[in-house]
């Protein structure tokens, strides 16, 4: 085999196995090579750059021992896959964010697989896995990742993952997998002793920016590239989330998420795959999923953060943070209707304008959500919206964010209220680092005079407690919030069948009343949020039919929906009904 590793100013590179040490010769464009027979590796191998100390390949398919120890050689037949999968489009789909670690008590690749059916009975369309490159440690988010082409251990070997994926396309769900190209874990990121993989000339929030404009970038881009594409080619991932690309600084007339993307798409032509590229961004610049024909990058769908903001300032009645822009009803309707609230007006928590307005932006380029790993996680304790609001309200968001003409993303969990909560947790080795976490953590909310006790990330007691009690969903409270998901996704997914293209969404609102009505391509919900029952007025009755009850939470069995002239509907307190045309 051919062992090759960029290195554009190293004078000299070996290969250092388990019982000899090899000279590589330098290859064009910075690489060095070796052909070896592959049994030379198979106790695994490092490199040493000009005599110094081994360290592991920034290639490495597989770390068994941890960021630190040696890389092993992954030959592709062993993730074989079965045949090819055509998933639902984004316009049709339903995202289930989950986290492996936490998703099961066991924590395995093979336990989540065995939860699939519950999934595919929830109508769950794609599942989002979170970061999977391997980071220190055997616990942790996954946002620390440093051997970015080596999935994590702690979950499962790669042919355990290959055969997930797999057993989410036999059972019709897609697989998109989070990936990680602003920044690197400090603990184990050999990556820049090796080239110029970094910069100084601007920073992110968690540690030194990626060089994709500067100097020897080229090559940096052909790093990442190749390896969102052995993710999708090997793996057989059918899409993969950006994360956080407001941090990527590419000022190149080409941006790296333009090429990123037209790579993607080139290769998924070639294989007749239809592959998905989506970005977490906090910008709202239909940029993101404008062509690059109409100046744009190319991406099939970015995060709509708004829609999250909104909800969540209106139903919890926080204002810290960036809850401070978001008011009431009238932004609640506006993102349900447009996807962003802030569309180049001033925002107070940045102290500038900010957005632009998504024109010749579909639906389907806009994911949306009312909890997400981040939104839960760092909170202080890791509270879900279940241990802060009462059914009917959980009821209420579920429905705005399921029935949205956006593509909605659930949080594992979410669906049935689980009572558990989804902390940050760390394992650090470093104990330098790990000490900083913890000690970094407790200060964060003492900044925001939480009286609390903060967990600590490190903790592993913090980890365990993050994981889903599974014997929630068959038992009162939470088997009636699972039920109303299940019926809230059915709805969608006949809407998306018969839906028109032409079908705009239209939201009425009374803020004074507290009440929000949203019509979508023949489905209607309507809400009152207030603290007594009230008479909502439906849409008049057109050609296309009256309209009939599909789902309430304020009705016993038999009860009337309607008025006398079946125009207006008798809500209870903070009651949600769903109409269908008829």
């Amino acid at each position: 085999m051919i062992l090759s590793v960029w290195a554009p100013a190293a004078k000299s590179m070996e290969v250092v196995a388990a019982d000899r040490r090899i000279a590589l010769s330098r290859a064009a464009d910075g690489y060095w090579q070796a052909d070896l027979d592959v049994s030379v590796l198979r106790d695994g191998y490092k490199y040493s750059i000009d005599g110094g100390e081994p360290r592991p390949d920034p290639r490495s398919r597989w770390q068994p021992d941890g960021v630190h120890g040696a890389s092993h050689v992954l030959e592709t037949p062993e993730l074989a896959h079965g045949p090819a999968f055509r998933p639902k489009p984004l316009d049709a789909g339903v995202i289930y964010e989950l986290h492996i670690g936490t998703f099961t008590p066991a924590g395995t690749y093979a336990a989540a697989e065995a939860r699939l059916g519950y999934l595919v009975e929830l109508g769950i369309t794609h599942v989002e896995l979170m970061p999977l490159a391997t980071f220190p440690g055997g616990r942790g988010w996954g946002y620390d990742g440093v051997d970015l082409f080596a999935p994590l251990p702690a979950y499962g070997a790669p042919r355990e993952l290959a055969h997930f994926v797999d057993a989410c396309h036999e059972r019709g769900l897609a697989v998109l997998l989070d990936v990680v190209y602003n920044h690197l874990g400090p603990d184990g990121n050999y990556l820049g002793s090796y080239g110029p993989y970094f910069t100084d000339r601007v920073k992110t929030p968690w540690g030194d920016a990626i060089n994709y404009d500067g100097a020897a970038s080229d090559e940096v881009r052909r790093f990442v590239i190749d390896n969102a594409l052995m993710w999708l080619r090997d793996y057989g991932f059918d899409g993969l989330r950006l994360d956080a690309v407001h941090a990527i600084y590419s000022f190149e007339a080409v941006h790296i998420l333009e090429e990123l993307a037209a790579a993607v798409h080139r290769y998924g032509a070639r294989s007749n795959r239809a592959l998905v590229l989506i970005a977490e961004s906090d910008l709202n610049d239909p940029r993101l999923v404008h062509s690059a024909a109409r100046g744009g990058y190319g991406l099939d769908a970015h995060w709509a953060d708004d829609f999250h903001h909104a909800v969540h300032r209106y139903f919890t009645g926080e204002t810290g943070g960036y809850y401070a822009d978001f008011q009431g009803l009238a932004d609640l309707a506006k993102a349900l209707t447009q996807g962003y609230v802030y569309q180049g007006q001033y925002s107070v928590f940045r102290g500038r304008r900010h957005g632009r307005p998504p024109r010749a932006v579909a639906p389907e380029q806009l994911v949306v959500c009312a909890q997400n790993h981040d939104q839960i996680g760092n909170r202080a304790c890791g509270e879900r919206l279940s241990m802060l609001l009462d059914p009917q309200r959980l009821k209420a968001i579920a429905a705005l964010t399921v029935l949205s003409p956006f593509v909605p993303l659930l949080f594992q969990g979410e669906e049935w209220g689980a009572s558990t909560p989804f902390l940050y947790f760390t394992d650090h080795q470093d104990p330098r680092l790990a000490r900083a976490v913890s000690e970094g953590r407790a200060r964060e909310f003492a900044s925001f005079r939480w009286t609390g006790e903060i967990p600590d990330p490190q903790a592993r007691d913090t980890f365990e407690r993050s994981k889903l009690d599974w014997s929630e969903p068959a038992r009162a409270p939470h088997a009636e919030l699972l039920d109303w998901y299940r019926r809230l996704i059915a709805i969608r997914a006949a809407r998306a069948a018969r839906k028109d293209a032409r079908a705009r969404p239209r939201a009425a609102f009374d803020v004074r009343a507290e009440w929000l009505r949203f019509d979508y391509a023949g489905v209607l919900a309507v809400f009152n949020f207030a603290a007594a029952p009230q008479r909502v007025a439906l849409p008049q009755r057109t050609a296309q039919g009256t309209w009939e009850l599909a789902l309430a939470s304020d009705l016993a069995p038999g009860a009337s929906e309607l008025d006398s002239s079946g125009a207006r509907a008798e809500i209870a307190a903070n009651g949600t009904r769903v109409y269908k045309r008829k």
